[in-house]
């Protein structure tokens, strides 16, 4: 259904986000990243659930990234078990402070299904070194297309840091969803930058 010009409104206890699909189609050339970087990558072979949920909360609990905290344990290890999906973990002082999440289910195409960076590291250019590692990665394969969604409620500079990483607009849809914080799944006080609305 297509949405009629105008302002519509939003069910009570829901968020409503602006998500804009990106892809690229070639292997872009890797930006310039910073000299004697401090972080490694590793990649996690079927991780525990208890492991990636921890990761997952530290980097996206700012950005409201809630649809793997509100899987069964079982559904999210039928994603974490399958071989067709790489995680990994960026590294810093022998913590876990990023995750790339590359989804191969498509043979033809990657999804670069999750990406994202605890608030320590963000400014300081691990979001490009691992964005390379992310490129290196998909395109080893014989891809013909690398692609990536992000939504309105993400850092207020994801969409730019795609387009900048070589990924290109293609689609936009508006997603309306029961706000995590009310469900439980979200503590109500995560992302303050998003108003509450309790009503």
């Amino acid at each position: 259904m297509l949405l009629p010009d105008g302002c519509h409104d939003v069910p009570a206890g829901t968020l409503a986000a602006v998500v804009t699909y990106l892809e690229m189609q070639t292997r872009p050339s890797p930006r310039a990243e910073r000299g004697g970087a401090p972080w490694t990558l590793r990649r996690v072979e079927s991780p525990s659930v208890e492991w990636y949920r921890a990761l997952y909360r530290r980097v996206g609990t700012d950005w409201l990234w809630s649809s793997r905290l509100a899987m069964t344990d079982q559904a999210l290890a039928a994603i974490l078990g399958d071989a067709r999906v790489e995680v990994h973990a960026l590294a810093c002082d022998g913590l876990d402070q990023g995750l790339l999440e590359l989804d191969f289910s498509d043979p033809n195409a990657c999804e670069l299904a999750f990406f994202g960076l605890t608030a320590g590291l963000v400014g300081q250019g691990a979001g490009r070194w691992l964005m390379n590692r992310a490129l290196d990665r998909a395109w080893a394969r014989p891809l013909k297309r690398f692609w990536v969604h992000t939504c309105s409620l993400d850092s207020p500079g994801a969409l730019d840091f795609y387009r900048r990483s070589g990924f290109h607009p293609y689609a936009v849809k508006v997603e309306v969803y029961d706000d995590p914080r009310l469900t439980g799944v979200l503590p109500r006080d995560a992302a303050q930058q998003v108003p509450l609305i309790d009503r």
